[in-house]
C-alpha cells in the first residue's frame, strides 16, 4: 500500500520518514515516491494492505543500481497483543524503461536475482538500507 496511505499515525508516519532518510543518505540522488501505485481498480485490487510501499528515483539510469527507479516494499505483521506493526521482509526491485531488472528479497537470501543486477558495493549498499528499516520498524 502506498506509503502516504499508511502514515495514519505520528508514530508511523515517523518512521516512513525515517526509511526515506535513510535510503537519502545512502543515495543523494534518489527523489522519494510516497504514492508509487496508481489509484485505479486494477491497481487497487493487487495492493497488499500488510505493506508499506515507496518509490525511489533516480535522475537517470543509474549504471551502478542498474536501474532507474527503485520500488521498495516493506512487508508488516501486526502483533496481536501490543497491535504494533513490525517489518517481517523487505522487497526491492529496480526498474528501467523495459521494466523490472533485477529484485532483492529479505525473506529468503538477501540475493540479487534477475537478469541485470547491481554493482556489488551498491548492491550491499542496499542491502545495508535494508538492515536498517528493519532497526526502524521493529524497534
Amino acid at each position: 500500500m502506498n506509503a502516504a496511505e499508511q502514515a495514519l499515525t505520528i508514530e508511523f508516519a515517523s518512521k516512513i520518514a525515517a526509511t526515506v532518510g535513510l535510503f537519502k543518505s545512502e543515495l543523494p540522488d534518489l527523489r522519494a515516491d510516497l504514492k508509487p501505485w496508481a489509484n485505479d481498480p486494477e491497481t487497487r485490487d493487487l495492493i497488499d494492505p500488510h505493506s508499506v510501499d515507496i518509490g525511489f528515483h533516480f535522475p537517470g539510469v543509474s549504471r551502478l543500481f542498474q536501474c532507474r527507479s527503485l520500488l521498495i516494499q516493506i512487508r508488516l505483521h501486526q502483533d496481536s497483543e501490543t497491535q504494533q506493526r513490525r517489518a517481517i521482509g523487505l522487497e526491492v526491485a529496480g526498474f528501467d524503461h523495459r521494466g523490472q531488472q533485477w529484485r532483492l528479497s529479505t525473506i529468503d537470501d538477501w540475493r540479487f536475482e534477475g537478469d541485470i543486477t547491481p554493482e556489488p558495493t551498491s548492491g550491499e549498499s542496499l542491502r545495508s538500507c535494508c538492515r536498517r528499516v528493519f532497526e526502524v520498524f521493529n524497534h
